[in-house]
């Protein structure tokens, strides 16, 4: 993350992000493949670890390999194969979603996972009890632990949307976006923005 001041001095904690630019690398319709959808590619292959297949299915659109290929189906854009998407279709001040996996942070506990407050302190004979859960529910009547109880367990690694997220600022030939406040994933992972 990073800051931007605006003209009257206030300042953005803003998110910088490479949006492109993204190859059009096949256009799908109702008639060839039974749904519409657009399939883009991000970022260079070397050509050493690229299939034959792919060689001949990213040459029908002029363009090397890609390292990350995605579609979207239903998309509104008149796009051709071969075409580029840039940060050209986002404008400053504009509301975006931004969808990505979070950083994934391993076997976590109750206090880390759930925001438990533990079991008190360090009296009662509580002396090294403090991050534990706790009681977990009934004993004899159920005599099991209910679907859904918070527990330690693995944290992260999940698909999360950030919403209504503020264009801040556009460098159309870097092909950055700034916006505002901070978006899913570790330092160069792969982020979807919506318009």
């Amino acid at each position: 993350m990073t800051s931007i001041f605006s003209s009257d001095g206030k300042q953005t904690a803003c998110t910088i992000i490479e949006a492109g630019p993204c190859i059009v690398t096949q256009v799908k319709t109702t008639e060839t493949d039974g749904y519409n959808a657009l399939q883009i590619g991000f970022g260079d292959k070397k050509e050493k670890h690229t299939l034959a297949a792919e060689k001949n299915h990213y040459a029908k659109a002029n363009t090397p390999a890609k390292k990350f290929v995605t579609e979207f189906r239903d998309a509104t854009m008149e796009k051709a194969l071969g075409d580029a998407i840039t940060v050209d279709i986002f404008t400053e001040g504009e509301k975006v979603d931004v969808v990505g996996t979070s950083k994934g942070k391993g076997f976590q506990g109750v206090v880390k996972r759930h925001g438990f407050h533990g079991v008190g302190g360090q009296s009662h004979g509580q002396h090294d009890r403090q991050r534990a859960p706790g009681s977990l529910g009934n004993s004899s009547d159920a005599s099991r632990v209910m679907k859904g109880m918070r527990m330690a367990g693995r944290m992260g690694g999940d698909r999360v949307k950030v919403k209504s997220l503020k264009v801040v600022k556009i460098f159309a030939e870097k092909n950055y976006i700034l916006v505002s406040g901070n978006v899913p994933g570790h330092i160069g992972s792969i982020v979807y923005i919506q318009k």
